[in-house]
């Protein structure tokens, strides 16, 4: 084991967010193949049963059985959250590292703009940049990744002005590389420890403004098994039916707290003091 590998995990929240997305990998992966029973298949006469030895979680208003769809849905849920989060991260580091770079008046005006954006509340801007696009997943994980690229440029140019007067920055200046060489080859690498701890952090996040949008129409659109659209679906039968909106909704909790368990984890494992 790395010694990095023992810094994480040695960490109670290090071991549990590291088990909680190991467990979600799996779902991800195989889902589908360990679904008791097709997600869409209806049952007229298996409506709103609750959990039992027939459906493990209930069932729907129309007799779907709940942990089949949620297993399945896993597949809409995770791996957008993580794209989008990826897209927003990738953007966001490269202008707050250019900005760090080209300075002067090149990096007020891109921090103001930067500034100006995130005056707008994450959710608001997510809403009306997937209203822009339209309804459907993808427009949405875009949307997100929007909304998070502006504080991945923050927190990412915070640490690219330490970096930028490293000895190594001035003898690739001096010998002439570009712009992009110096940007992409030697100082992005250099600010990935922080990034990676606040991209997983912010995926938790993602993976809840996802369903958000989802919830309110903008994400996936019926008959997908996605996590916010099952809470949206279940909202007229809370009383008749609570297991429908529960079953989902920790789904979402779940996901939400493994991914900001294994970042406290991973921002600890990568302290230079804590190493020493």
């Amino acid at each position: 084991m790395s010694d990095f590998t023992y810094r994480l995990l040695r960490t109670p929240q290090g071991v549990l967010g590291a088990a909680i997305l190991v467990a979600l990998g799996i779902v991800c992966t195989i889902g589908p193949a360990i679904a008791p029973a097709d997600p869409e298949a209806m049952n007229v006469l298996g409506r709103f049963k609750p959990p039992g030895a027939q459906f493990l979680l209930g069932s729907d208003d129309f007799g779907r059985d709940m942990l089949s769809r949620l297993l399945v849905g896993a597949r809409g849920t995770i791996p957008l959250a993580l794209g989008a989060t990826l897209l927003g991260t990738l953007a966001g580091a490269v202008i707050g590292t250019l900005s760090a770079y080209l300075g002067g008046r090149w990096d007020e005006a891109i921090m103001r703009t930067t500034d100006a954006v995130l005056a707008v509340p994450g959710l608001l801007l997510a809403l009306l940049v997937a209203n822009t696009l339209g309804k459907g997943s993808f427009n949405a994980m875009l949307a997100i990744a929007v909304a998070f690229a502006p504080g991945m440029a923050r927190v990412t140019r915070s640490v690219a002005l330490t970096v930028r007067r490293q000895d190594y920055v001035s003898a690739a200046i001096a010998r002439g590389e570009g712009v992009a060489w110096v940007v992409f080859r030697e100082m992005l690498p250099n600010v990935a420890a922080p990034v990676v701890v606040e991209t997983t952090i912010r995926v938790a996040f993602a993976v809840m403004l996802f369903a958000t949008l989802s919830f309110l129409g903008l994400g996936a659109q019926p008959p997908a098994s996605e996590w916010g659209l099952m809470v949206a679906q279940a909202r007229a039968f809370i009383h008749q039916a609570p297991w429908m909106i529960i079953a989902p909704g920790a789904a979402i909790a779940l996901a939400a707290i493994g991914f900001n368990l294994f970042g406290d984890g991973l921002r600890d494992a990568l302290n230079p003091r804590d190493a020493r």
